[in-house]
């Protein structure tokens, strides 16, 4: 006969204390209980403790709304607490499903995998996303590719996300839906320009429309169609021949491989008008045009859809230099125009608009030939001359060397200003370098055509016209011809060679040193004269061997020539 002992003290507490040990390690997991009751809406769950938890049937699911869940089930329940102020353990199904779902979670963010979720309420950056029992935020930047609007249609639906952070002691799990859609995208996208080739026609939506031209969907990826590619014809903005939505057929000129980088052309599809454009458009043909663009440095004319022309600035007016092609044409004008040069290679062709209009310059030398006398106002002074405005809104010039025949052109043009009208004769017209060289002086005749006897070695008479230190001035009695007697020619003795025995309005004879009409020079002496009558009457009245002074022989010669200026 066996006899039971009665356990100690010491016995009692040390299985207590493991009891309580237990009981705490329990505490804040999940764990497997058995359904042994139901009251009401609660299930009864025993969980191997001293006491038993309700738990509300609703954190069941559908499976204790519709009362599939029956006594003796075996349950998972999170063990809130062993014991409560009820002296019942505190049990939750909800609980214990989100720890499932942690662990899940976890695992599915550790391998990089998808998870499957619900959107089911908005908040404020975002949206909450139920993954099967824990919520996850959804970033609102994060719900699709492009920004959604209304995200109507996605709630309560079941998608996939991808896990971009997660932090389960705080209890914070962050999802992306644009992250999947992306690498969806990405993988058609690499099928679909596999399949693509150059030269290939399809068809595709217009999806954006931006200054430099518009973005179209091949059905999963983006090809660019510039404004360039658009027509063969100038188009100012995309909008001109494209809508959003709008289907399009086009043609894949250009594919990258590497960056997924499609260039698409719609005039690819059309006939080049410039197949074929030096024939139909030969230099030096007229044609008109339209004016559709305006630039700094001309203007473009359509020719035709397809074919524009440049009209550069220098070929627009014959005198308007300088100024902008706003000034002279504007925008949608008809303008008649002529072929100057085609470049098919380049596609360019320039044209001219003052070469459909007179010539002024040819007009002018029609009108007025060299010599002929013209009339017009001072329109600038410069350093070098006068310019005149003439017939034709075009200028000559009258040049320093042309505005006086005996004065310094320097001192003549301060006697003009600007809007004087003036006369002048037309020297010389230059067609190709637009150029008129106009005379003043040529209007009173040259003096030098106009000299009569004057000549080198003649003697004629001078009249004073001012005296200087180093000379005289003088002019040639009976012509325009003036001169400078300068001091050393005023006499053949030193003594004599004072100007200040002159005065201005005397008359003196000389002798002419020089006349050069080319070089429009004369020259004129009284020492010269003198020491020519002195030959002369050396010659005629005596000889250094004869014995007579030279006072004897120019006082015989001097008699002489007053006798024959009485007879």
């Amino acid at each position: 006969m066996t006899l039971q002992t009665t356990p100690s003290r010491e016995d009692f507490a040390a299985l207590l204390d493991a009891s309580f040990k237990a009981a705490e390690m329990q505490e804040g997991t999940v764990v497997k209980g058995t359904v042994v009751g139901f009251e009401k809406d609660l299930a009864v769950i025993d969980v191997g403790l001293k006491v038993e938890g309700r738990v509300p049937l609703k954190e069941f699911g559908v499976k204790g709304r519709d009362g599939a869940l029956n006594m003796g089930d075996e349950v998972e329940v999170y063990l809130e607490r062993v014991e409560n102020a009820l002296g019942e353990a505190v049990l939750s199904r909800d609980k214990a499903r989100r720890e499932e779902s942690w662990v899940r979670l976890e695992e599915a963010f550790n391998k990089n995998e998808k998870v499957t979720g619900q959107i089911f309420n908005s908040v404020k950056g975002g949206f909450t996303v139920d993954l099967d029992g824990a919520v996850a935020f959804l970033p609102r930047s994060q719900v699709d590719i492009r920004p959604v609007r209304d995200v109507g249609p996605l709630m309560h639906t079941p998608q996939p996300f991808q896990i971009l952070k997660m932090d389960k002691r705080r209890g914070n799990i962050v999802v992306s839906r644009r992250v999947v859609l992306e690498e969806t995208r990405a993988e058609q996208r690499s099928e679909l320009v596999q399949s693509l080739e150059e030269g290939q026609i399809i068809e595709g939506v217009v999806k954006n429309i931006t200054d430099y031209g518009a973005f179209v969907d091949l059905g999963g990826i983006d090809g660019l169609l510039h404004v360039t590619d658009m027509a063969w014809r100038r188009v100012n903005h995309p909008t001109e021949i494209l809508s959003i939505g709008q289907t399009v057929k086009v043609q894949v000129i250009r594919v990258n491989h590497e960056t997924h980088r499609i260039s698409l052309g719609m005039k690819q599809l059309m006939a080049d008008p410039w197949e074929g454009i030096e024939a139909k458009y030969p230099v030096g043909a007229r044609f008109t045009g339209r004016v559709n663009n305006i630039t700094d440095y001309g203007a473009f004319v359509e020719l035709e859809p397809g074919i524009e022309g440049l009209i550069h600035v220098s070929e627009m007016s014959w005198t308007k230099k300088n100024v902008h092609p706003g000034k002279i044409v504007s925008t949608s004008q008809e303008v008649e125009v002529m072929i100057l040069e085609v470049d098919p290679v380049k596609r360019r062709i320039s044209l001219g608009l003052k070469q459909t209009l007179d010539n002024p310059w040819e007009v002018f030398l029609e009108s007025h030939p060299v010599g002929s006398e013209v009339e017009g106002e001072v329109k600038n002074k410069t350093e070098f001359g006068l310019f005149i405005g003439l017939d034709g809104d075009i200028d000559g010039m009258v040049h320093l060397s042309d505005l006086d025949w005996n004065r310094p052109g320097e001192d003549v043009m301060a006697e003009y200003n600007k809007g004087d009208m003036v006369r002048a004769v037309v020297l010389d017209v230059d067609v190709e370098k637009e150029r008129i060289s106009l005379g003043i002086k040529q209007l009173q005749g040259d003096p030098f055509t106009e000299a009569g006897d004057v000549r080198k070695g003649a003697i004629i008479t001078c009249e004073v016209t001012q005296v200087q230190d180093a000379g005289l001035e003088v002019k040639i009695v009976g012509t325009d011809l003036t001169a400078f007697i300068r001091r050393a020619d005023l006499a053949r003795d030193r003594s004599e060679q004072r100007p200040e025995r002159f005065s201005v309005g005397q008359k003196v004879d000389a002798r002419v040193t020089q006349f050069d009409k080319k070089a429009r020079k004369v020259a004129v002496s009284i020492k010269a004269l003198e020491i020519a009558e002195e030959k002369e009457a050396v010659a005629q009245y005596g000889s250094t061997d004869s014995g007579a002074s030279l006072g004897d022989i120019l006082g015989a010669a001097l008699k002489a020539r007053e006798e024959d200026d009485k007879s």
